[in-house]
């Protein structure tokens, strides 16, 4: 499956109301969900009301810094909360987290490719492309699905599992694949988790030139 990137030139497609998910087809995707009490509510909520604000301010189509700037201002700072570990953290206990990544693998070279993953105790970040024909918004609702199933059985728990919604980008260039590569890979050490606690997996080429690099 050829990795590709985002093309200006080409028609995006636009979908999501409370936070709209830009996609074009076959395209190459940094993706991050969430569970469902991962973040506390009254960040969030201070959080929601400050991004309307802004976004009020900066209709889109954005230019590259405009984005740069709506993802220092709030998709850093959910980084940064998820990464303190709120919520039960249920994916921190290994059976848990061995079901999302059976769920994960289960299409992969056929629905998509995975480039890199990792799951951490509350979140879970993804780079993979998507095969021509498939839909962002109907592999995340698969992802999310079939892993809540498993690991509510395996926990012997019951209720939502993941938030509702998630985070993507749609990927520039090689520069910006490589940037996802490694915060994926860096994002347990910087969580300062312990191994055991989380799951990095890697394409073979990401894993060489990330080891290539000294990362």
């Amino acid at each position: 499956m050829e990795t590709r990137f985002f093309n200006p030139w080409e028609e995006i497609q636009k979908h999501g109301h409370t936070l709209p998910h830009w996609q074009q087809p076959g395209a190459t995707f940094f993706i991050t969900f969430r569970l469902a009490d991962s973040i506390p509510q009254v960040k969030l909520t201070s959080w929601k009301q400050e991004r309307a604000l802004w976004l009020a301010a900066h209709p889109e189509p954005w230019n590259v810094a405009v984005e740069k700037e709506y993802h220092e201002r709030f998709s850093r700072r959910l980084d940064l909360w998820l990464d303190e570990g709120h919520g039960e953290c249920v994916l921190r206990e290994p059976r848990a987290a061995a079901e999302a990544a059976r769920t994960l693998r289960k299409f992969d070279g056929e629905r998509y490719a995975h480039h890199a993953w990792v799951i951490m105790p509350n979140h879970v970040h993804v780079l993979c492309t998507l095969a021509q024909g498939q839909k962002l918004e109907k592999t995340l609702q698969g992802w999310k699905g079939a892993s809540a199933n498993l690991v509510n059985k395996v926990l012997a728990r019951s209720g939502p599992l993941w938030q509702e919604n998630y985070f993507d980008r749609l990927i520039r260039d090689g520069s910006h694949f490589w940037g996802c590569s490694r915060y994926i890979r860096r994002n347990p050490a910087k969580a300062k988790l312990q191994d055991g606690e989380f799951v990095l997996w890697e394409s073979v080429p990401v894993k060489e030139q990330l080891d290539v690099c000294g990362e």
